[in-house]
């Protein structure tokens, strides 16, 4: 599908779609998939209308029941939504993250977001028994605990809990202007290898109030423990997203 967009003053904007009919693919995912092209491209930006489904339906030649289904494709994926009075908007796009061995930091930058890190919480000291299990640490070791709020064009998206062993711990200037990967990569530490584990939980008054979203509100959440080269463990994390703005893609292969 080609993205291109007529933009009508500050009206419905009129996308030059196209769907085949002999494809494989449904014609409601096609149409679905043309208008997330232009979402993603920056085509159709936050805050902008779609024509209404009778109009799209007419000039695509498809059925309004179609049509409605590839529209409510991506209202639940977040991407859009319908107002009573003004129509289908487009809201920000949401964050869609590979599932791998990547910082979210990174993948923000490469995704053209500008990520911004809040430091909410930075503390040296004693492990505890958990750290010490986790992190496999030598009598006496300290650890730091780090708790940081990530936002995305200045949208809060995550927040993050680590523990890392002090010995390697980046400085709190350098983890509020970089990811925490890119910081250990600048102190020669690689990450090859991490087990980690994809869940869900709602909003609790904390959650809520950093990540700007209502109490009860779905989350996901991610726990990470991370080795380096020489085997030894790097960090271990829990990091909760919000869903409305943020998703983990899988590809799966038969073996």
């Amino acid at each position: 599908m080609d993205p291109d967009a007529t933009p009508a003053g500050n009206g419905p904007i009129t996308l030059d779609l196209t769907v085949e009919r002999g494809s494989q693919t449904p014609l409601y995912l096609q149409l679905a998939t043309g208008i997330e092209e232009a979402i993603r491209s920056g085509v159709l930006t936050p805050g902008s209308r779609l024509e209404n489904e009778l109009a799209l339906s007419k000039r695509l030649r498809l059925s309004r029941p179609t049509v409605r289904q590839g529209i409510q494709e991506l209202v639940d994926k977040g991407m859009l939504v319908r107002k009573r009075g003004v129509g289908t908007q487009v809201i920000q796009a949401p964050v869609n993250r590979q599932v791998a061995l990547t910082s979210l930091y990174d993948d923000l930058r490469t995704a053209g977001k500008a990520p911004r890190t809040e430091v909410i919480e930075y503390r040296i000291g004693r492990p505890s028994p958990e750290a010490v299990d986790r992190l496999q640490l030598a009598p006496g070791e300290q650890v730091l605990d780090l708790i940081r709020v990530r936002y995305a064009d200045d949208e809060p998206l995550a927040v993050m809990r680590n523990t890392i062993p002090e010995r390697i711990a980046p400085t709190r200037e350098a983890l509020a202007a970089n990811g925490l990967y890119a910081c250990l990569r600048e102190a020669g530490i690689t990450t090859v290898l991490a087990h980690e584990r994809i869940g869900a939980t709602v909003a609790d008054e904390e959650h809520a109030e950093l990540l700007d979203e209502t109490l009860g509100a779905a989350l996901l959440t991610m726990e990470r423990k991370s080795f380096a080269n020489d085997g030894t463990v790097v960090e271990y994390g829990y990091h909760v997203y919000r869903a409305s703005r943020y998703s983990f893609e899988v590809t799966l292969v038969d073996s």
